[in-house]
């Protein structure tokens, strides 16, 4: 059984740089198979998560333009975020309590990978994994 976040998180993570179109998002969305990417700045620190429903939501159903608004416009507040070294339990906790179903893990102010819904159905017991979807999927 896998003890932290860096055990089983998926590395190599692509972001969409804060600067970049919605639409540029989209594509990249499109073309990696994803639902969602991590908005990174110039100072390669994280500065949130932009999602599929974001896009649809709070750009398209708005009447935005997704080839002006910037991925940068839609990240709200500060990250929901794991360290690389903290627990299995903890990560469980975070996406519960949070009701998020990705979590980036942070090495120092570094994005080193993802955890999913999927990354903890794989490593973690059914009760932790029971929390995670109690949690995301709360009412």
């Amino acid at each position: 059984m896998a003890g932290t976040a860096r055990e089983i998180m998926t590395g190599g993570v692509e972001c969409v740089q804060e600067d970049e179109t919605v639409l540029d998002a989209a594509r990249k969305m499109s073309q990696l198979g994803v639902g969602a990417l991590p908005i990174c700045g110039n100072d390669d620190r994280l500065k949130g998560m932009l999602t599929d429903r974001d896009i649809v939501v709070k750009v398209l159903a708005e009447g935005r333009d997704p080839g002006s608004t910037k991925a940068g416009e839609l990240g709200q507040g500060k990250p929901v975020t794991i360290g690389a070294d903290d627990s299995l339990e903890e990560l469980v906790r975070t996406m519960a309590q949070h009701e998020v179903k990705r979590l980036p893990v942070i090495d120092g102010h570094r994005l080193i990978g993802m955890v999913s819904e999927s990354d903890v159905a794989a490593h973690a017991t059914p009760e932790q994994v029971v929390s995670v979807v109690r949690g995301v999927y709360a009412d």
